[in-house]
């Protein structure tokens, strides 16, 4: 028998206000969906080849976007998919450290190379109160104060990671906790190539399941509140949107890189999810106006997105020239160098979005904390 994997999903739906449940089922094979409703018991979706989700999209907690319909995968549907699908999956905590922040492109292809996803991300900036709380196992060690005063000198980026094996994996990556050991003993780890010290040495793990179940809700609680705060000031700045094709495509350590490298700097970013009424809010100014609009807007809610805030002289003006055309084809023959010429599609799938004007950027930066649901800085 050909393999099929079963998930229990809930859609919300904007018309009715209410939570629907579905049985997505998956078949491999043909990369084909079929929708069972779980309240009216009948089947919603026949089976239908459906490309654009992938096998490692569909682990519990995740949201896939199956025909326009966001569904959360909430459980496995059966037994058979628990064992084959989620049995080794973990999830653990990276975060890493001030020393390496402007080199969190980097990391994050290496992380993508170790096959990790990043399912949550968020820059922020410790008080000595919250390091010292975050690392109060170590209160006793002689090295405590100057882990807490280099953790809480600057900015730090805190990442969810989940794949088979997650927290040895990512434990592996990093290498041996002193940096001249890591060069010795782990040439290629992280600690080798960008650390200085047992202190300055790029960043952390969490060391077990139940570390990293604590530290994550450390940073991104799952109940009450919302963790440490991002870094975004919303002043002087422009919004950046690294679309969700090119999150899934493994190109956000690139695209990053690619943005520092051009001299602007990225002051903040965190990774959202956004449902479609907030998606067509954020494009309202584009309905009507470009026959792409339907389709930026499934685009925008058909997974995760990294939201950028970037400084630069000028960063609004020469942040959007550095985007490119929103045609990817057109940014290849005039502007070779654009983020949209390297990483861009098409005219949906274009990598990025920019704020248009100088005004919109900050306007945009704003609006998102005032978005239920959707995308919030």
């Amino acid at each position: 028998m050909e393999d099929r994997y079963a998930f229990l999903t809930e859609w919300y739906d904007p018309t009715a206000a209410l939570l629907r449940r579905y049985q997505l089922f998956y078949f491999p094979k043909d990369s084909s969906v079929e929708m069972f409703d779980v309240k009216n018991q009948r089947i919603f979706l026949r089976r239908t080849r459906y490309q654009e989700l992938r096998l490692e999209d569909l682990f519990v907690g995740n949201r896939v976007n199956v025909f326009s319909r966001q569904l959360n995968l909430i459980e496995y549907g059966d037994q058979y998919t628990a064992n084959k699908l989620g049995s080794k999956k973990e999830r653990t905590l990276a975060l890493i450290k001030p020393d390496v922040v402007t080199k969190i492109g980097d990391v994050l292809e290496l992380i993508h190379s170790s096959n990790l996803l990043v399912t949550k991300a968020k820059m922020t900036a410790l008080t000595g109160k919250q390091a010292a709380d975050f690392y109060v196992e170590h209160q006793s060690k002689p090295f405590f104060n100057n882990l807490v005063q280099f953790v809480s000198s600057g900015p730090v980026v805190a990442l969810e990671l989940m794949g088979d094996e997650a927290v040895s994996i990512w434990r592996r990556l990093l290498g041996p906790t002193d940096s001249s050991a890591a060069r010795k003993e782990a040439p290629r780890s992280v600690r080798a190539q960008f650390g200085t010290d047992a202190v300055k040495n790029v960043g952390h793990g969490s060391d077990s399941l139940a570390a990293a179940a604590r530290e994550l809700e450390f940073f991104f609680p799952s109940t009450v509140g919302h963790g440490p705060p991002n870094t975004a000031t919303c002043t002087e700045c422009t919004c950046c949107i690294v679309k969700p094709h090119a999150v899934s495509e493994g190109l956000t350590g690139r695209i990053l890189n690619s943005i520092s490298a051009a001299g602007f700097e990225i002051s903040a970013l965190q990774m959202f999810n956004v449902d479609r009424p907030n998606a067509e809010e954020f494009y309202e100014v584009y309905r009507g106006v470009v026959n792409e609009y339907p389709g930026m807007v499934t685009e925008l809610c058909s997974g995760p997105c990294l939201v950028l805030e970037i400084h630069g002289a000028d960063a609004p003006r020469s942040f959007r020239a550095f985007c490119g055309p929103a045609d990817p084809e057109i940014s290849r023959r005039l502007r070779p160098t654009s983020l949209r010429a390297l990483y861009g599609k098409d005219r949906v799938k274009n990598a990025v979005h920019c704020s248009d004007l100088p005004e919109d950027g900050f306007l945009e930066m704003e609006a998102l904390p005032r978005r239920p649901g959707g995308a919030a800085f």
